[in-house]
């Protein structure tokens, strides 16, 4: 089994989607509609919710296999719910993946305003690689 997914925050670094998932996917840049990602309360990455009139941009990741999805499970752990979306490619075209987005009940974690993709590439990938130096470690739930 293999699904798209989408990633909309850290995981639109190819290198740390890589490290997380064991194995490297082909990507592309997509978006996602009726959303908005927003910064959560003490930490580098963000959140995503619904919002009717929301775009959000990211990159959709092809083909994650199953072994992948499994560890993708792990690492975003209770604070998100994988779901099944339809995002849109550069050319216009629509496609169904899979996404993390945040559990209603962690919604109190969420910052206002929408969260800085840029900001993260300039200062918070940093330290979210080095605080998340257990990557390698990450084994998917029996």
């Amino acid at each position: 089994m293999t699904a798209h997914v989408f990633a909309y925050g850290s995981l639109m670094w190819a290198d740390i989607m890589a490290r997380v998932c064991g194995s490297e996917f082909t990507s592309e840049p997509a978006s996602l509609s009726d959303h908005t990602r927003r910064p959560v309360h003490g930490q580098d990455y963000p959140g995503l919710q619904p919002l009717p009139v929301g775009v959000v941009p990211g990159r959709l990741y092809r083909d994650v296999d199953a072994v992948a999805l499994a560890r993708l499970d792990v690492f975003e752990g209770d604070e998100y719910e994988r779901i099944g979306v339809i995002v849109t490619l550069a050319d216009g075209s629509t496609l169904s993946a899979q996404v993390y987005r945040f559990r209603a009940g962690f919604a109190d974690r969420l910052l206002p305003g929408d969260w800085d993709a840029e900001a993260f590439g300039r200062e918070g990938r940093a330290r979210f690689v080095a605080r998340y130096v257990g990557f390698d470690l990450i084994e998917p739930l029996a």
